[in-house]
């Protein structure tokens, strides 16, 4: 911790003279002598280094690891290249906050600025900004970007993962705009009952791909029918997939949403993650949050600097959209620093190994009873029926596997990423034989 104090008693007693004190009771003299606490704190005393290590492996052991993870649903196992924990760990990076002061940020700047350009890249989209707390968030505040004064209903797909739904539905109640679930058939958004439901007030249409079930949506209709009505295109996308699908850009879509946890980031227990967001050119002024941009100084040497500002916190509250008044700059460096790792041909192979693992793992479960839920085309996620789910589910636990996730009516949301290896699947199968 030593590098983490601000100053040595040595430094407190420079700094105390140079403003007229001798001591800390001097400078805090006008505070009522009632108010000051006397005494010993009622706290443990301190431990050893080493006391310390063995408590905290105690309460660490009351956790159930896994090794093999067949579960997604927004928080995937991925792997992690060494390098972004190595660099993302460097005290610079730990420790730095806002960079509002440019001409001393230019390492958090440079790194901000990297993650929106990769992620432009990744999603096809024309800008990016330096990420909101999570997907939930990220698809919440594109709905707000899309709201104009004759048109704020927002539409959502039920086939959307329902945290989004809630955050978005939260956000909504909060500005008084008017909420509107587009129905699913057979897994995916119900397309008739869209054209259906759209009108002149529609402000836009939330969607995601592959949606919460695995299923590949027909976005390219969807696109369509939504930009027919004048209304804009919300899409909300697993990240990794992108190096194998068509991306929002290919689709036609105004907002790009999703979050990041799969570029780099661990499980974690549920966070902390990041959302991102990227969109075309006519909308990027209506970006929450920071945007980091590449200039010039006067020496003509290359620099950044946080551009579009004057909104959120800087402004007065009554004209801001949005109450992003932060960024997950760690968590977006890590992301940055992944996709440099891994590349386009790494983000491709990942997803292969993605998709192909889990129609593997598909086939094996439909042999031994598993139905497949919805015969779609799927990423790597899948739902199947099974007789028991409960009983399936509490099988693979005793050997130390953790299944898929369980919805109602005995059905579970099965995921595989690159981690999975053949036996390991080939394992799961055989207890399902078993228990199905």
């Amino acid at each position: 911790m030593g590098t983490f104090i601000p100053n040595t008693r040595e430094e407190q007693k420079s700094m105390l003279a140079e403003i007229g004190y001798s001591n800390l009771e001097e400078l805090f003299k006008d505070i009522p002598s009632e108010c000051i606490f006397k005494g010993e704190l009622n706290i443990p005393k301190g431990k050893s280094e080493l006391e310390v290590v063995r408590e905290i492996e105690k309460i660490a052991d009351k956790n159930k690891l896994y090794k093999k993870i067949f579960r997604g649903a927004g928080a995937y196992y991925h792997y992690i290249p060494a390098i972004v924990d190595t660099v993302s760990n460097k005290e610079e990076f730990l420790t730095s906050y806002t960079p509002y002061q440019a001409e001393i940020s230019q390492g958090i700047l440079q790194s901000i600025f990297e993650y929106q350009t990769m992620m432009c890249e990744l999603t096809g989209m024309e800008t990016s900004n330096a990420s909101v707390y999570d997907g939930c968030s990220a698809a919440a505040e594109a709905c707000t970007m899309c709201r104009e004064r004759k048109r704020a209903k927002i539409y959502i797909s039920e086939t959307v993962d329902p945290r989004t739904v809630k955050t978005i539905c939260t956000y909504n109640f909060g500005s008084g705009a008017e909420t509107i679930m587009i129905p699913k058939v057979n897994g995916e958004t119900d397309i008739n009952k869209l054209k259906e439901m759209l009108d002149d007030e529609s402000a836009c249409l939330v969607i995601q791909q592959p949606n919460y079930f695995g299923v590949l949506e027909d976005v390219d209709k969807i696109s369509t029918i939504v930009h027919e009505a004048g209304a804009k295109l919300i899409m909300s996308c697993n990240p990794i997939s992108l190096g194998l699908l068509k991306t929002p850009e290919e689709y036609g879509v105004d907002i790009a949403v999703g979050d990041g946890q799969p570029l780099g980031l661990g499980l974690a227990y549920g966070g902390p993650y990041l959302g991102f967001m990227t969109t075309t050119k006519k909308m990027f002024r209506k970006l929450p949050g920071r945007i980091v941009g590449e200039t010039f100084d006067k020496k003509g040497e290359r620099g950044f600097v946080l551009t579009l500002q004057a909104r959120e916190q800087h402004i007065r509250r009554e004209k801001a959209s949005s109450n992003i008044c932060s960024n997950q700059a760690l968590c977006a460096l890590k992301v940055a620093v992944y996709l440099a790792a891994v590349g386009q041909k790494g983000i491709n192979e990942v997803a292969v190994q993605c998709t192909s693992k889990a129609h593997y793992l598909q086939k094996g479960l439909g042999e031994v009873g598993l139905k497949l839920e919805y015969d779609k085309p799927f990423f790597h996620e899948f739902v199947t029926t099974s007789s028991d789910s409960n009983k399936l589910l509490k099988a693979l636990d005793k050997k130390g596997i953790l299944g898929g996730l369980p919805l109602e009516d005995n059905r579970i949301l099965w995921c595989t990423t690159e981690m999975a290896t053949k036996e390991d699947m080939d394992e799961l199968i055989a207890v399902a034989k078993e228990v199905n």
